[in-house]
């Protein structure tokens, strides 16, 4: 099968060398080369890299280790909708159902995606980056599913042209493209954005009867309660324990509501090197310990959120997903050690302050990864100029 595939691909590769006819298509040709077969080019002198960990195999490990969120979101997703809409419950009834949802989602944000990938390979005459293929995975995860098809188009169109391609393309751009697109619906379309009725995906037949049978999301909760109650007993009376909220079956975000299954996914990352366990931890120790300093400093007066169990932040809305999948991205993360540890503790931190503070961005995850990013260049700069001033001069 190889030696048949390399010969098509050699056979057609004269049509899109420089000076053919097919030029400018040569980034789609070697895109399709590379998905099925590996580069046969060589370096004939040193030095010499010899790691088997290439950007092609990087991000077919990221997509991998995004297949337990994403399949548990297809579950939850259609699980959900059949709540809602008085259908079956069962497994198999819940992930067609999450199926006809989620997919045209996913086929809409690779298509688009793809196109614009594609015209700025075309322009700048280089290759197809092997990244747009976990931005377009990542970003309708992180959608709620009754989002249109043509604003879910919009958004990945978005993301791709602002948070990446004005900026020189993968590896130069320094906001998450994913959440870019995402952050622009969520200011843009407000309506389909935000609210408890967008988080279920209504059979049709049912849609006039969304909103008095529509469940609340663990954070719409949380921000309605009344002063003077606990937070932790308003979930549970709706039947948010703690585990629920852990394995994240619940109404929210296609990918991000399951804590559990981007863990997987992380340790999965972790173990072969691919993400930064500092960026991780750090934003696990942010979340906690801003959480418990509002505990500390809570009063009768304050608001719920104030005396708010620290681990409930991590198991609620997308902050695990986030921490995990987006804020670990090499990319747009610092690149030095200590900074990464700052990195991901002011992500953490953020989400919480954001979600107290702010009843308009219950979710704050979002907003901290992204206002974070900002900052990444300026933490390197500051940990490398302590280096330097450290060292001692020559003489």
């Amino acid at each position: 099968m190889t030696n048949l595939l390399n010969r098509f691909f050699d056979s057609q590769r004269k049509y899109f060398e420089p000076g053919a006819k097919l030029e400018r298509l040569n980034a789609l040709f070697e895109a399709f080369e590379t998905v099925f077969l590996a580069t046969g080019e060589t370096t004939s002198s040193g030095p010499h890299v010899r790691d088997s960990l290439d950007v092609k195999r990087f991000m077919v490990l990221v997509i991998v280790s995004l297949m337990p969120a994403f399949f548990f979101g297809l579950y939850n997703t259609g699980y959900q909708s059949n709540i809602v809409s008085g259908l079956s419950p069962d497994f198999m009834s819940a992930m067609t159902r999450g199926l006809r949802i989620v997919m045209p989602l996913v086929i809409v944000s690779y298509t688009v995606g793809f196109f614009w990938e594609l015209l700025f390979a075309a322009i700048r005459r280089h290759n197809i980056s092997e990244g747009f293929f976990v931005t377009a995975l990542l970003f309708p995860m992180t959608l709620p599913p009754t989002i249109p098809l043509w604003q879910a188009a919009i958004g990945i169109s978005f993301g791709v042209i602002f948070g990446k391609e004005v900026f020189g393309g993968t590896g130069r751009n320094f906001l998450n493209p994913a959440l870019t697109g995402r952050a622009f619906l969520f200011f843009a379309y407000p309506v389909k954005m935000t609210g408890d009725a967008v988080w279920t995906a209504v059979a049709s037949s049912k849609e006039t009867a969304v909103d008095a049978i529509t469940a609340a999301t663990p954070l719409s909760l949380a921000s309605a309660t009344e002063r003077f109650s606990s937070i932790q007993d308003t979930l549970s009376g709706s039947g948010y324990s703690f585990m629920k909220l852990f394995v994240g079956n619940y109404p929210g975000s296609i990918g991000g509501t399951s804590a559990l299954f981007s863990l997987i996914g992380a340790v999965f990352l972790l173990i072969l090197g691919i993400i930064s366990y500092r960026i991780l931890i750090g934003g696990i120790i942010g979340v906690l310990a801003t959480g418990i300093l509002l505990n500390i400093v809570a009063t009768e007066a304050s608001t719920p959120w104030f005396s708010l169990n620290p681990s409930y932040h991590l198991v609620m809305g997308g902050i695990a997903f986030a921490l995990a999948f987006m804020a670990t991205e090499p990319v747009s993360a610092p690149d030095m050690n200590k900074s990464k540890w700052f990195y991901g503790f002011a992500i953490g931190a953020l989400t919480v302050l954001i979600r107290v503070f702010n009843p308009a961005f219950p979710e704050g995850a979002m907003l901290a990864v992204l206002f974070m990013n900002l900052f990444a260049p300026l933490l390197d700069h500051i940990e490398v100029k302590i280096r330097l001033g450290k060292r001692i001069p020559n003489v």
